[in-house]
């Protein structure tokens, strides 16, 4: 039967308004895992969601009425009864008798009443409602959302138009019976056009005890951005003291939005800062800024900036900028979170146009440098490129021929240094033969680069305009051979893969050439197969070498996952290399050091991986590295770490993850420089997690520099599972500290 008779109402928007008392983020979070709940489903579903169209608007559908028995006796009224249903478009309705007046256009239920849409299902013990003057009531209510995990109650809703009241209402995410923490309201008034809720006499319950106590606030009902506050952050460290931040969200336009940060730091004063973003049809860009003003520890102005952008020029060509600035050296000693911030030597900005399309790409870009860390000498910062204009192109010409070429332009500049001007190009011939089970790859280059110098960097009776041209050649073959067998019942497949590289470079006296950018390359096994052992291009290495490399590989035949690898290789010099630059260890005249690597891979849960180099000439170990990860139980997880380099560092990394049970599990890290007999950081908490809660609390001691004072911090953080957390965002710690924590 059909009938235009009852309005459904959204009731999903009125039953939200418990749901988020807070501001809606500018950026949505990656949503948590709350693996510990067995089911979502508080109210199971009453029956499966309609597939109608998203593009229709509820209120302009028909209503579907039906019921096993209609009674139409009585002249003015229609009595729906046994398994009564309401359908308009996802939302349903069902009860056990609806009685409808059609001249008060009056309707009431006798027996609990039943809805659903694609957001919500609730039950109701009863519902009545006045069609001519838009109201409906419903008591006894109890509501489920679809998609999350919130729920809770109301003693009674009514709607009146595009406005609801709902009756002592109740929200949290945990189920029913574990309130480890949910949100109360003696009232709540709901407006539907605007989607915003006020509520009144509000209160946070934690495992039943009052924390948090609100006379009066307003909210948003959906997902809309708006202003409002977001989490705060709390924490305490040696160095700043107490902290306190407290984010404001502002909803300036669909497409420009801003974030205040006043951050008060007890031992320093109250910083301020902010974040702007904007996105256009064809930019985006976010504007950061932090300030404190008279350091009550320095006594001096304090600050950060920072600016990034992107603009679409066409379909192959963008703008692009990333601009940033500190006060001085020592503010991320002060005010970072971590050690790779607090770590930062030299901060870069750049700035360019760059573009990118089969088989070129090309760029016109700027890049300036300042000193962000004590250690750093003032005057040895790099060069800044203002501008550098580059060019790449590579085109096909067969199955065997490329031709291509690299091309660059810059102009070198320095606050206490003499620049100039260099150009440097590389146009190259390659051959690519090959097969499925080998290759050999022949390559000619011819490498040019000329300068314009600055007086002062032109020797007496130098040229000002000095040019470099040699030609590079190079033979890179290799195999790909491979076996199948099986082990204890398990096929297997070992591929035994050898590689030659051979590099012919003559010697170019390049002594009379500036160093601008160039600098000895950290060798490892990509260093193995490079034409180049320098960045940049003021050095190119002489060369007349070998590399001989092995690799071997242990794969599953069933899946292709990698079981167990290993690689060796060594650079084996016919000419010993004379090219170098001040600085730089000395080559030996037989060959390189051996470079060794391994993975191994013992089920999904363990592996292992080691790095190692060993000079054969002075029997030494140049480069050493283990890493090993153990994965156990249900979370479980155990990293062990071992580094070393000559005359450089020697560490040991520790860090875990131990689930005590279902609730409870403990994590930790430890960082020691056997070199410096040292701890570099130390951190050890806990977390206490269940359906809807989340407790963290972390100490932590560490240090800024080597030698530096040692810093300690406490961190807490509450999580409250849809509706937000308090304290120090200790995740993003722990993602520093422990590898694959959030894995």
């Amino acid at each position: 039967m059909h009938r235009p008779a009852l309005r459904l109402l959204p009731l999903c928007l009125a039953i939200a308004c418990a749901t988020h008392a807070r501001a809606a983020l500018a950026q949505e979070p990656a949503a948590p895992t709350w693996d510990l709940c067995p089911s979502a489903e508080t109210l199971p579903m009453f029956r499966p969601l309609s597939n109608a169209t998203e593009a229709a608007d509820d209120a302009t559908l028909p209503t579907d009425v039906g019921g096993e028995n209609v009674d139409i006796s009585q002249r003015d009224t229609t009595v729906l009864s046994g398994k009564v249903e309401l359908q308009r478009g996802d939302q349903w309705l069902g009860t056990d008798k609806l009685t409808y007046q059609h001249d008060t256009e009056r309707f009431f239920t006798e027996g609990p009443v039943q809805y659903q849409d694609d957001g919500l299902r609730f039950t109701a013990d009863k519902a009545e409602g006045d069609q001519k003057a838009d109201l409906m009531r419903l008591q006894g209510v109890r509501y489920q959302f679809n998609q999350n995990l919130g729920n809770g109650t109301a003693e009674s809703l009514t709607m009146s138009g595009k406005t609801g009241t709902l009756q002592d209402g109740t929200y949290s995410t945990c189920p029913p019976g574990q309130r480890q923490w949910e949100f109360t309201a003696t009232r709540i008034d709901v407006d539907q056009e605007q989607a915003m809720g006020t509520a009144r006499n509000a209160t946070l319950r934690l495992g039943g005890v009052p924390v948090l106590w609100l006379p009066y606030v307003r909210f948003p009902t959906d997902d809309r951005r708006r202003t409002g506050l977001l989490s705060p952050t709390l924490g305490r460290d040696d160095r700043n003291g107490f902290e306190y931040e407290q984010p404001i969200y502002l909803n300036l336009a669909p497409n420009y939005d801003a974030t205040l940060k006043p951050r008060w730091l007890s031992k320093r004063g109250l910083m301020l800062g902010g974040e702007f973003r904007y996105l256009t049809q064809g930019s985006r860009g976010v504007l950061d800024a932090a300030w404190l003003p008279d350091d009550d520890v320095t006594g001096r102005d304090r600050g950060l900036a920072t600016f990034q952008h992107r603009s679409a020029l066409g379909p192959h060509w963008y703008a692009s900028a990333n601009l940033n600035h500190v006060s001085d050296v020592r503010y991320f000693e002060d005010f970072g979170d971590s050690l790779a911030s607090s770590s930062v030597s030299l901060l870069g900005s750049d700035a360019g146009i760059y573009g990118r399309g089969l088989g070129w790409s090309a760029s016109l870009s700027a890049q300036s440098w300042q000193i962000a860390n004590p250690i750093v000498v003032p005057g040895t910062e790099p060069y800044r490129r203002l501008p550098t204009a580059q060019a790449a192109w590579e085109r096909p010409f067969a199955p065997w021929l490329e031709l291509g070429a690299t091309a660059e332009a810059v102009r070198f500049q320095h606050e206490s240094l003499d620049g100039g001007e260099r150009v440097d190009i590389k146009p190259y011939l390659r051959l690519p033969f090959g097969g499925a089970a080998w290759f050999v790859t022949p390559e000619v280059a011819w490498r040019y680069t000329a300068y314009s110098l600055d007086d002062s960097l032109v020797p007496a009776g130098g040229d000002r305009s000095p040019t470099r041209s040699v030609p590079v050649m190079s033979l890179d073959a290799g195999a790909f051979l491979e076996r199948e067998f099986q082990w204890n019942d398990r096929g297997l497949l070992q591929t035994l893969e050898p590689r030659l590289y051979y590099l012919r470079v003559p010697y170019r006296d390049q002594d009379d050439l500036p160093l601008f950018d160039t600098q000895p390359l950290t060798f490892s096994w990509p260093g193995l197969f490079r034409d180049n052992r320098f960045a940049g291009a003021d050095r190119q290495g002489d060369a007349d070498q070998v590399t001989l490399a092995l690799t071997s590989r242990l794969l599953d035949a069933a899946d292709g996952r990698e079981l167990v690898s290993g690689s060796i290789g060594r650079i084996h010099y016919f000419d010993p290399p004379q090219v170098t630059v001040p600085g730089a260890p000395l080559l030996s005249d037989e060959g390189s050091a051996w470079v060794a690597e391994a993975s191994i891979a013992l089920g999904r849960r363990w592996s292992l991986g080691l790095a190692q180099q060993w000079e054969p000439d002075t029997d030494r170990t140049t480069l050493s590295a283990v890493r090993s990860q153990w994965r156990f139980g249900d979370g479980g997880l155990l990293n062990a770490s071992y580094r070393y380099r000559a005359d450089l560092l020697e560490q040991t990394d520790l860090s875990f993850v131990l689930p005590i049970n279902q609730n409870w599990r403990l994590m930790g890290r430890w960082n020691y420089s056997l070199r410096d007999d040292e701890t570099l950081e130390a951190l050890a908490g806990f977390e206490w997690k269940s359906c809807c809660v989340a407790v963290r609390l972390l100490g932590r001691q560490y240090i800024r520099e080597f030698g530096g004072e040692r810093n300690t911090g406490i961190y807490l953080e509450l999580e409250l599972n849809g509706l937000g957390g308090l304290g120090r965002d200790t995740a993003r710690l722990l993602d520093d500290a422990i590898l694959d924590y959030s894995r």
